[in-house]
């Protein structure tokens, strides 16, 4: 088995994000955890991935700071997941994720779940990207400046 290569000290934020939720299992997870699911067992079902393979994203997930555990909300002993402000910060990542999916992964007229404003009902609008200024930015529109620190 391939051992597998950290990015944490990369120069590139992109880099280093995909060190901590770069596996399909970890942004599942994640992405469950946002649509309310708690607990081990939840997931599990949710998901359909092995005990053991949860049990090391779930514990790696909490070890980086996007999850923590906490008493179980119906008062059993049970111990419950839920995501850190860190984790919470991912909101977009998944959403953008999602948004792309609906764009490219699905035949037109395909049925989906959909994205909706919990006050109106309405679906949500299309992330976009601004300047600092408010006008709309493409991938042409910016470039990355590299830091002086190597």
């Amino acid at each position: 088995m391939v051992k597998r290569v950290s990015l944490w000290d990369a120069g590139c934020p992109v880099a280093r994000s995909l060190d901590v939720i770069g596996d399909w299992w970890s942004l599942l997870i994640i992405r469950d955890a946002f649509d309310g699911v708690r607990r081990f067992n939840e997931f599990q079902t949710s998901l359909g991935i092995a005990k053991g393979m949860l049990a090391t994203r779930l514990r790696d997930l909490t070890q980086r700071g996007i999850l923590e555990t906490a008493p179980a909300s119906d008062g059993t002993a049970y111990r419950e997941y839920v995501l850190t402000e860190k984790g919470r910060g991912l909101f977009l990542v998944i959403v953008a994720l999602r948004q792309w999916g609906e764009d490219h992964l699905y035949r037109p007229g395909e049925a989906r779940s959909s994205l909706v404003d919990t006050e109106t009902g309405a679906p949500v609008a299309r992330l976009e990207l601004h300047a600092e200024n408010g006008r709309p930015l493409g991938w042409s529109d910016t470039r990355v400046q590299k830091s002086g620190n190597g």
